[in-house]
């Protein structure tokens, strides 16, 4: 009975204190930074802070990398452009399994995202182009029935314990040399880019947020992440740097408060 009553009063502290939609779930997919059901390849040298993985292609299909094989078990393999473990559908142990799992939880979270049907805040915003609205995009769901482009430097700005959904039928692109920074407090890892079509982050552009992609995310060089690539085609990096959030979004931080309490 305890856990129930601290559990929801938890979530009623998070509805008072937070606007915007509730947070995607990830699951085991929130421990990845970067995720592909078809490959992941570098143009040397990316950065990458966090775990890396493939399924259900195999270890073949992450190129660029230079990986050693982790020694005594291959469960999982190192890569000097990679803090953190790199895993493929092709490793030892328990590995496949969990990354079945794992592609699992992040088409969920992708169809969770797309299906979010709360009132949206803002819809088709100047037909996908956030140019004219970047001077500050607070909480909430965003939902566009086209292609989204971010042309200019772009802020978001809201507290810790605020959500954003940018729900979008097409592709995502980002203008060279451009900034998303956040405001407030702000946290990357509650905002997520439902992205039906590809994502493309352009020469030295710098993006945050959990990107759900349901084709192929293309970083040029010298573009950089806060945040998680989930893409279900593959996932190119050319000198790129990929950045995990430090911090758990609000919905994971109750589910894990719960499976505490057990």
């Amino acid at each position: 009975m305890t856990k129930f009553v601290l559990i929801a009063a938890l979530g009623a502290i998070a509805s008072v204190s937070a606007a915007g939609p509730p947070a995607v779930l990830l699951g085991k997919a929130g421990n990845y930074a970067i995720l592909s059901k078809a490959g992941i390849s570098t143009v040397p040298t990316s950065v990458i802070t966090g775990d890396i993985g493939v399924s259900p292609i195999d270890s073949m299909a992450i190129t660029g990398f230079s990986l050693a094989e982790d020694p005594p078990n291959n469960a999982s393999a190192t890569s000097s452009q990679v803090t953190g473990n790199v895993y493929a559908a092709n490793y030892a142990m328990t590995t496949p399994a969990d990354l079945t799992v794992t592609i699992g939880d992040m088409e969920i979270a992708y169809t969770d995202a797309a299906g979010e049907k709360g009132t949206p805040d803002h819809v088709n915003l100047n037909d996908g182009d956030l140019g004219p609205n970047c001077t500050r995009l607070g909480p909430g769901l965003y939902k566009f029935a086209s292609s989204v482009k971010i042309p200019t430097d772009c802020n978001i700005s809201g507290n810790s314990t605020d959500t954003w959904i940018f729900q979008m039928s097409g592709d995502l692109t980002m203008a060279a040399n451009k900034r998303v920074t956040l405001h407030g407090g702000a946290l990357a890892s509650n905002i997520f880019w439902q992205v039906a079509g590809f994502v493309e982050v352009d020469v030295g552009a710098h993006m945050e947020g959990i990107l759900l992609v349901k084709t192929a995310a293309h970083f040029r060089t010298g573009s950089s992440l806060n945040g998680r690539i989930l893409a279900q085609t593959i996932v190119t990096l050319q000198s790129s740097t990929v950045t995990q959030p430090t911090q758990p979004d609000s919905g994971r931080l109750l589910a894990q408060t719960a499976d505490i309490l057990v």
